[in-house]
């Protein structure tokens, strides 16, 4: 029993209703997104232009100068193929000229800070191009904390923030997205040689059955090891995604009126429509 196996042509229709409906329904008809040359990224924008129609999303590459080139070939390859508008908008000026006055900044200061670079040219577009962000982030990603908190995790409407990994790599051979894309190890391309798995210690595929159980399933740690998952793997994983809650919901607002934003004051965003 895995429960990860998706009706791609009914998700394929769900999500590309989701990015339409909710992009213009708020007066808007375009979408721009980040396009990393992974399979997220990837997904993400064939479903946006279904959605939206090709000439109306807008593809940023943004490499820094340790970026694989490949990143940017395959980027360049999904946009192609769509036959999308992709801008190539290098990063790395404005992030060396921040680390010269933190030259003892570790890789991670240094990736994050990347990440949250781009979404800021990401939202910079979307005002001038008066487009919505289009978000690439998967469930897995977004349960474990493997994020940056307003960078990769930040936008308007995501089409696969519900899909785990292993059900967006269903997804994409359903669109045909490009072999390429579809058959690289996984990598934020954070630094050379750098790849999710071995980041994570655990492969998409194990975590992803895991997390199944834990939040889709609401089965308890020990159920979960009794399933055949190592009582350390079931610790680790359900301590990340308990510790990154934090960045799964708006910022806490403390409490001192009768209607707070987020507590009593809850109604969708095109509430007075």
């Amino acid at each position: 029993m895995s429960g990860l196996d998706i009706d791609c042509s009914l998700v394929a229709d769900i999500t590309t209703r989701f990015i339409r409906n909710e992009i213009t329904k708020v007066g808007f008809d375009r979408g721009v997104l980040g396009l990393s040359g992974g399979i997220d990224s990837a997904v993400s924008a064939f479903i946006a232009a279904r959605a939206l129609g090709r000439e109306n999303l807008l593809a940023l590459i943004m490499p820094y100068k340790t970026s694989s080139p490949e990143s940017a070939e395959h980027a360049q390859l999904a946009a192609d193929k769509l036959g999308i508008e992709a801008r190539i908008i290098e990063i790395t000026p404005q992030i060396d000229a921040y680390f010269e006055r933190f030259p003892d900044a570790d890789r991670l200061q240094r990736a994050n800070k990347m990440a949250r670079e781009r979404m800021t040219i990401l939202y910079d577009h979307s005002l001038s191009e008066s487009a919505l962000v289009v978000g690439t982030s998967n469930k897995t990603e977004a349960l474990l904390g493997y994020t940056t908190l307003w960078g990769d995790m930040a936008s308007a409407v995501n089409p696969i923030g519900d899909l785990y990994k292993t059900q967006v790599r269903q997804l994409a051979h359903y669109l045909d997205v490009p072999d390429p894309i579809i058959d690289k190890q996984p990598s934020a391309d954070l630094w050379a040689g750098q790849t999710d798995e071995d980041e994570l210690g655990f492969t998409y595929a194990e975590v992803d059955r895991l997390l199944y159980r834990l939040v889709d399933l609401r089965w308890s740690m020990e159920d979960i090891a009794d399933d055949g998952f190592a009582w350390d793997m079931v610790q680790r994983v359900y301590n990340m995604v308990r510790n990154s809650q934090y960045k799964r919901r708006l910022p806490i607002i403390a409490k001192v009126s009768q209607r707070s934003i987020d507590r009593d004051f809850r109604y969708s965003r095109d509430w007075g429509r």
